[in-house]
């Protein structure tokens, strides 16, 4: 790793395209900040995405450990990540300063960093914030060989089912050989549904990859390539991922497959046609929730299970998504070196431990998962620590985004897509559009 380039650093000549209208409307706007008067104590700025107050438990937390040295102020960024994502750099393209701290999707970090909006972190600074992280939220915090953000909490995707339904149906869904084709069959036997996010958005992208990864395959074959890398969406892996696609929506999806995000999914799952269903851990305390507010009934609580996502094939091991939060400091902040020390003591496992506590979102260290607390609130705390260390992320290019959309759009709606043609059309697109030659 190389020693780490000060803020303001390198700009490198295949940088991702930024959107071109937020590009302009940034610089003409001087979004710049300062932190705080001359002589008082620095405030740091973080942005974050939102959630039920945990950051800003966390911000509280951290200053007050920080002793008068700096303070730290939470800045909520809209509740999407293209939204976020969109905010984030419109302001960093006007090198504004008053982005000490953001709460990055994971998906983004090799844009920001490749853009040069990301202050790298030296080797020192780096080793306490990656000991003992998963393997999964690991393979997120570099760019060329340095360390670019922090992992604050990561995620996965579990396979819920109710047992009663499966039960009913005769099958085990945490057995190994499990497959999508056993949960299909399993929901049209019992005349209930399979839940997922097919709406036309990332969450959607979070599917179809898992299912092409699982297949044995990759939507991206040299993602490092930037704009040059090529897609693998039609092959054997992309087809069959298709397959399951177009069975799921045409045999057992809820109707509203073509909208559904995750609340959707959880939503049609807790209801009396929900049978299965792939969604991210905060479901279960979610459920919880639900039911301590009256809205659910302990009965369907009690009748939740869960296991690993369902195979392509029975005898490969399914691949589970890999998705979360990292912290990357901003390339023009005023006070870097504070910044470091406050992401450091957001991103400690006391922090991880309190935070996945309170919201729900699985911690990025594997200590988390020992911790008493985290095992009673979460029974399935070894499945999430297995999933999310051995979780394939998506392509992480530097123009993710554009290869995000691509893909969506050609995949959507669910019940459209055909295996003969609709992983060779998405190809097609991506190419183009990494090209320059349509826009999406």
């Amino acid at each position: 790793m190389r020693e780490a380039a000060r803020p303001g650093g390198r700009r490198r000549p295949d940088r991702p395209r930024l959107l071109p209208a937020a590009l302009a409307l940034a610089l003409g706007a001087g979004l710049v900040a300062c932190g705080g008067a001359e002589g008082s104590t620095p405030t740091l700025t973080w942005y974050t995405n939102p959630d039920n107050g945990g950051q800003a438990a966390l911000a509280e937390k951290c200053t007050e450990e920080a002793d008068g040295r700096y303070r730290i102020e939470v800045s909520q960024l809209p509740a999407d990540a293209d939204s976020q994502r969109e905010q984030l750099v419109r302001r960093l393209a006007a090198n504004d300063s008053s982005i000490d701290i953001m709460s990055l999707d994971v998906v983004f970090v090799p844009e920001f960093a490749e853009a040069g909006f990301l202050r790298p972190f030296t080797d020192e600074e780096a080793r306490p914030l990656v000991e003992d992280v998963l393997d999964g939220p690991l393979e997120t915090t570099e760019w060329e060989g340095e360390v670019v953000a922090a992992p604050f909490w990561a995620n996965t995707q579990l396979l819920w089912y109710r047992r009663s339904v499966a039960e009913e149906a005769g099958i085990d869904p945490a057995a190994e050989d499990v497959t999508w084709d056993d949960v299909i069959d399993a929901a049209v036997a019992t005349g209930t549904t399979v839940e997922v996010t097919g709406a036309r958005y990332e969450g959607y992208m979070v599917w179809i990859t898992t299912l092409v990864a699982s297949a044995g395959g990759e939507v991206l074959e040299d993602a490092d390539a930037g704009r040059d890398a090529q897609p693998n969406l039609d092959s054997p892996a992309g087809r069959r991922a298709a397959e399951i696609i177009r069975r799921v929506a045409r045999e057992a999806a809820n109707p509203e497959l073509s909208t559904a995000i995750e609340e959707n999914a959880r939503a049609g799952f807790q209801s009396d046609r929900g049978g299965f269903m792939v969604n991210w851990p905060y479901v279960y305390q979610a459920a919880q929730s639900a039911v301590d507010e009256g809205s659910l009934d302990q009965a369907v609580f009690d009748d939740i299970a869960w296991a690993r996502v369902p195979r392509v094939d029975p005898d490969r091991e399914s691949a589970p998504p890999l998705g979360g939060i990292d912290l990357g400091i901003g390339a023009f902040s005023d006070h870097p070196d504070l910044a470091v020390d406050a992401v450091a003591c957001i991103t400690d496992l006391e922090s991880q431990v309190e935070y996945m506590l309170a919201e729900g979102n699985p911690g990025a260290r594997a200590a988390v998962y020992d911790d008493p607390e985290v095992r009673e609130a979460f029974p399935m705390a070894d499945l999430i620590r297995d999933s999310i260390d051995t979780a394939v992320p998506r392509p992480r290019s530097s123009y993710y985004p554009d290869i995000s959309a691509a893909t969506v759009r050609e995949f959507h709606p669910p019940r459209s897509v055909d295996p003969e043609s609709t992983p060779a059309d998405a190809d097609r697109l991506i190419v183009d559009v990494l090209q320059d030659r349509e826009l999406l």
